[in-house]
């Protein structure tokens, strides 16, 4: 379907498009909401939004995919509603809002080749996607950061959800071939060069969630702040777990529970993996990368016990795989997607590989995605 064009046909405009990404993150898992780093980068599959003013107060959101419409009133005080996507919408036009900036009614249409469920961050693509469309369209010049800061007050207000900054960050902050570290206390960046060289990046997708994900999330961020309690009694200058070093952790260990105690060591020790990938990039040593982050899926099975039998199983059978240098789960956990990097010239071999052993061993079949590095979310401008 040409959306541009149909949107035309239906409202009678040509609308301004917008592309906004999904992510991923190389390193730095379950870190950002210790205050911690992350690596991510916006990728090439994203949400597509197509907007233009619709000349009275009335506002239109349809979902192409999704095949369902919603309309409103500008002026109307704004809540979350039973249809889910539409809150991510209403969400961030609220934040604007609330920011003070004056907008109209407007018609916008979107579509995305962002695999829902996938962890790939499709909600904070549509949210930075709206905002970068709305900031675009009423000419309000709103900075990427604070595009991406809006985003998160609107999941945590509209969607419901308590995430942390780093999927809207990456969506909205990415840049071709470079990985972003974030500072998630402070939000100060830097971006590192993310060229893989002989080497692809792919995602197998377990295909599985089990619904302990977010139960679980929130007993490891009340397990965190245990041992961070532990730790403040030998070391009063720790506000969270970034603050720690592995020895204020052994000095606060006879205080902790031996749980609390694998959770804080393996948050401590990923923070500490950010900043070797980092090195590792900087030096063109992709192997490195790779295999620090096969320490990370260790810590994630182990420490922090996020992982689950779907997720370990693709990173067994990956490993054994001529041309796999290194993998791990992404995301939240307890299932979604293994990001793995692989030899070129191996990856088709890779590829068939893990999708036969892995329907082999557990009779589910993998969803595959080969992903590049991309920009962050920006304005599509045709080029004649």
């Amino acid at each position: 379907m040409d959306v541009k064009n149909t949107f035309t046909e239906i409202f009678g405009t040509e609308p301004l498009v917008v592309r906004a990404p999904g992510r991923i993150n190389i390193i730095g898992e379950h870190t950002d909401y210790n205050d911690g780093f992350v690596l991510p980068a916006a990728i090439d599959l994203a949400v597509y939004v197509f907007i233009q003013k619709s000349g009275s107060d009335q506002s239109k959101l349809i979902s192409i995919d999704l095949d369902e419409s919603y309309s409103f009133d500008i002026n109307d005080s704004l809540a979350p509603v039973k249809q889910g996507w539409v809150n991510y919408f209403l969400g961030v036009i609220d934040q604007f809002q609330m920011a003070g900036h004056t907008l109209a009614g407007f018609n916008m249409m979107f579509t995305s080749d962002i695999p829902m469920g996938s962890g790939l961050s499709s909600s904070a693509a549509l949210e930075c996607g709206i905002g970068q469309a709305l900031s675009d369209l009423f000419d309000l010049k709103v900075g990427k950061i604070d595009l991406a800061k809006m985003g998160q007050a609107a999941e945590h207000k509209f969607a419901g959800v308590k995430c942390g900054i780093m999927d809207q960050f990456a969506s909205s902050m990415g840049k071709t071939n470079h990985v972003v570290k974030l500072d998630c206390r402070s939000l100060d960046y830097e971006y590192y060069p993310a060229d893989f060289k002989e080497y692809d990046l792919v995602l197998f997708d377990s295909n599985v969630k089990h619904n302990l994900a977010d139960s679980q999330y929130n007993i490891r961020r009340q397990q965190c702040e245990e041992g961070v309690k532990a730790i403040q009694a030998i070391n009063s200058g720790v506000k969270s777990l970034r603050d720690a070093t592995i020895e204020d952790l052994w000095k606060a260990q006879p205080n902790m529970d031996g749980v609390v105690y694998r959770r804080s060591k393996y948050i401590i020790e990923e923070n500490l993996r950010v900043a070797e990938v980092c090195e590792a990039l900087q030096a063109g040593d992709i192997k490195e990368v790779g295999r620090i982050m096969l320490e990370t899926h260790d810590g994630l099975r182990d420490g922090y016990a996020v992982s689950c039998k779907e997720l370990d199983t693709l990173i067994a059978i990956a490993t054994s795989c001529d041309g796999h240098i290194g993998g791990r789960m992404m995301g939240g956990g307890f299932g979604g997607c293994t990001i793995n990097l692989i030899q070129k010239d191996k990856v088709d071999q890779v590829i068939d590989q893990v999708t036969k052993a892995y329907k082999e061993a557990l009779s589910i079949d993998t969803k595959v995605y080969r992903v590049a590095i991309g920009n962050g979310v920006e304005q599509i401008k045709e080029t004649n």
